[in-house]
Protein backbone atom coordinates (compact mmCIF):
# COMPACT_ATOMS: atom_id res chain seq x y z
CA UNK A 1 0.00 0.00 0.00
CA UNK A 2 2.68 2.21 0.93
CA UNK A 3 4.57 1.25 -2.57
CA UNK A 4 1.76 2.14 -4.45
CA UNK A 5 0.87 5.50 -2.58
CA UNK A 6 4.37 6.41 -3.50
CA UNK A 7 4.37 5.96 -6.69
CA UNK A 8 0.69 7.56 -7.16
CA UNK A 9 2.65 10.83 -5.94
CA UNK A 10 5.52 10.83 -7.96
CA UNK A 11 3.40 10.21 -11.23
CA UNK A 12 1.19 13.17 -9.42
CA UNK A 13 4.33 15.47 -9.30
CA UNK A 14 5.64 14.70 -12.70
CA UNK A 15 2.54 15.26 -14.62
CA UNK A 16 2.57 19.19 -12.34
CA UNK A 17 6.13 19.91 -13.34
CA UNK A 18 5.95 18.61 -16.76
CA UNK A 19 3.48 21.19 -17.77
CA UNK A 20 4.39 23.95 -16.36
CA UNK A 21 6.05 26.62 -18.92
CA UNK A 22 9.70 27.08 -18.07
CA UNK A 23 10.58 30.77 -17.19
CA UNK A 24 12.47 33.08 -19.87
CA UNK A 25 15.99 33.27 -19.40
CA UNK A 26 16.05 37.00 -21.08
CA UNK A 27 14.77 40.37 -19.98
CA UNK A 28 12.07 41.01 -22.74
CA UNK A 29 12.34 44.91 -21.44
CA UNK A 30 15.91 45.17 -22.96
CA UNK A 31 14.79 42.44 -25.40
CA UNK A 32 11.92 45.78 -27.13
CA UNK A 33 14.84 47.85 -26.89
CA UNK A 34 16.86 45.41 -29.65
CA UNK A 35 13.88 44.35 -31.52
CA UNK A 36 12.96 48.31 -32.05
CA UNK A 37 16.53 48.70 -33.23
CA UNK A 38 17.44 45.98 -35.16
CA UNK A 39 14.23 44.00 -35.97
CA UNK A 40 11.20 46.73 -36.83
CA UNK A 41 12.02 47.04 -40.32
CA UNK A 42 11.40 43.75 -41.62
CA UNK A 43 8.69 42.38 -38.56
CA UNK A 44 6.88 45.29 -37.07
CA UNK A 45 3.81 44.22 -34.98
CA UNK A 46 5.52 41.05 -35.44
CA UNK A 47 4.52 40.70 -39.20
CA UNK A 48 7.16 40.02 -41.78
CA UNK A 49 8.29 41.62 -44.61
CA UNK A 50 10.50 39.72 -46.51
CA UNK A 51 7.98 36.28 -46.43
CA UNK A 52 4.37 37.22 -45.22
CA UNK A 53 3.91 33.57 -44.33
CA UNK A 54 6.56 33.18 -41.68
CA UNK A 55 5.67 36.20 -39.19
CA UNK A 56 6.25 35.99 -35.32
CA UNK A 57 2.77 34.81 -34.86
CA UNK A 58 2.57 31.91 -31.89
CA UNK A 59 0.47 30.00 -34.58
CA UNK A 60 3.70 30.63 -37.38
CA UNK A 61 6.30 30.08 -34.82
CA UNK A 62 4.78 26.75 -33.50
CA UNK A 63 4.02 26.28 -37.32
CA UNK A 64 8.15 26.38 -38.63
CA UNK A 65 9.36 24.69 -35.10
CA UNK A 66 10.54 28.48 -34.09
CA UNK A 67 8.89 28.58 -31.10
CA UNK A 68 11.62 27.56 -28.15
CA UNK A 69 13.83 30.45 -26.95
CA UNK A 70 16.93 28.14 -28.57
CA UNK A 71 15.68 27.82 -31.91
CA UNK A 72 14.59 31.68 -31.90
CA UNK A 73 18.63 32.26 -30.25
CA UNK A 74 20.00 30.52 -32.67
CA UNK A 75 17.91 32.32 -36.30
CA UNK A 76 18.92 35.45 -34.78
CA UNK A 77 22.61 34.19 -34.26
CA UNK A 78 23.21 32.76 -37.71
CA UNK A 79 20.31 34.17 -39.72
CA UNK A 80 18.59 32.58 -42.85
CA UNK A 81 17.65 33.12 -45.85
CA UNK A 82 16.84 36.33 -46.08
CA UNK A 83 17.49 37.42 -42.44
CA UNK A 84 20.87 38.19 -41.59
CA UNK A 85 23.11 37.00 -38.87
CA UNK A 86 23.15 39.12 -35.95
CA UNK A 87 26.23 37.35 -34.67
CA UNK A 88 28.60 40.21 -33.94
CA UNK A 89 25.96 42.69 -34.26
CA UNK A 90 24.29 42.41 -30.86
CA UNK A 91 25.72 40.39 -27.78
CA UNK A 92 25.13 37.09 -26.62
CA UNK A 93 22.59 39.19 -24.07
CA UNK A 94 21.02 41.17 -26.51
CA UNK A 95 20.54 38.17 -28.67
CA UNK A 96 18.91 36.22 -26.00
CA UNK A 97 16.76 39.53 -24.45
CA UNK A 98 15.44 39.67 -28.14
CA UNK A 99 14.12 35.80 -28.46
CA UNK A 100 12.44 36.28 -24.71
CA UNK A 101 11.01 39.51 -26.18
CA UNK A 102 9.69 37.68 -29.32
CA UNK A 103 8.16 34.57 -27.42
CA UNK A 104 6.34 36.61 -24.87
CA UNK A 105 4.80 39.52 -27.91
CA UNK A 106 3.85 36.45 -29.28
CA UNK A 107 1.84 34.64 -26.32
CA UNK A 108 0.42 37.92 -25.74
CA UNK A 109 -0.67 37.97 -29.54
CA UNK A 110 1.18 41.04 -30.62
Amino acid sequence: MKRLLSLILLIFAFFCFSFVSPALAGDAAAGKTVFSANCNACHLGGKNVVNAAKTLQKGDLEKYGMDSLEAIITQVTNGKAAMPAFKGRLTDKQIEDVATYVLAQSEAGW
